[in-house]
């Protein structure tokens, strides 16, 4: 029962990722910040078809190149350039405010390995270059004082989660339901921890959506809708 089948290929991401890293090089002070969007989840829902669907039709909307970005593709990220230091090099000059942002963390935080700062300077970094939407990473709490990010999550019951995860994993539905807790357990454990938050904080989105009760492109469409209607 392996939780990276439910993550897509990151293959195809590359190079889209390499091109946002070019024009994070590029950009000088004054330029506007595109939109940067954030999907967290219980464990179980279906995050990735959504974001899919953001994405295309993120694409659509602005005819620019939008990434999906999620710990698979920063971990091949990590992994193509041999030493995260480089890459992070890669990515362009930090933002003056990150340390300070930093510094509004757990202090446990900085106890555990390099490679979670890391991580984090790589969500500020794509965030700042916008069209972006993240799944996971703790983007949304990251991200929270960026203006150009926004946040939604989604929440099912358990037994949408259930029936979704044995779905898509072809395991029986009583494994699904141990893996849903104890990955929910595990992923408020580490949130707490090195973010010194709690992502069922409904203050953090814009907004929550049920997945059990509203389909995955109802709510691509209505999230794509809040982010580039009419202000």
């Amino acid at each position: 029962m392996r939780v990276t089948e439910l993550i897509p290929s990151v293959e195809h991401r590359m190079r889209a990722y390499h091109e946002l890293s070019a024009r994070v090089k590029s950009m000088s002070k004054g330029t506007p910040p595109k939109p940067t969007i954030t999907l967290s989840r219980e464990f179980g829902c279906e995050a990735y078809p959504v974001a899919e669907e953001v994405v295309k039709l993120a694409e659509k909307a602005t005819g620019e190149q939008w990434l999906l970005v999620d710990i698979s593709l920063l971990d091949s990220v990590a992994k193509e350039h041999h030493i995260p230091e480089e890459l992070m090099l890669s990515l362009g000059n930090k933002p003056r405010w990150l340390d300070d942002m930093f510094a509004t963390f757990s202090p446990h935080w900085k106890t555990d390995s390099d490679y979670y700062r890391l991580l984090v300077e790589q969500v500020v970094m794509i965030a700042t270059a916008g069209n972006a939407v993240f799944v996971g990473l703790g983007a949304a709490i990251i991200t929270q004082s960026m203006n150009n990010c926004t946040h939604f999550r989604l929440i099912a019951d358990q037994d949408f989660k259930v029936r979704s995860i044995a779905r898509r994993m072809n395991i029986p539905k009583q494994d699904a339901d141990i893996m849903i807790v104890d990955q929910q357990k595990e992923r408020d454990k580490i949130i707490r921890k090195l973010l010194d938050a709690d992502e069922h904080y409904p203050l953090h989105y814009h907004a929550i959506f049920n997945n059990g009760k509203v389909r995955n492109k109802q709510i691509a469409r209505t999230i794509i809708d809040f982010v580039f209607g009419e202000k």
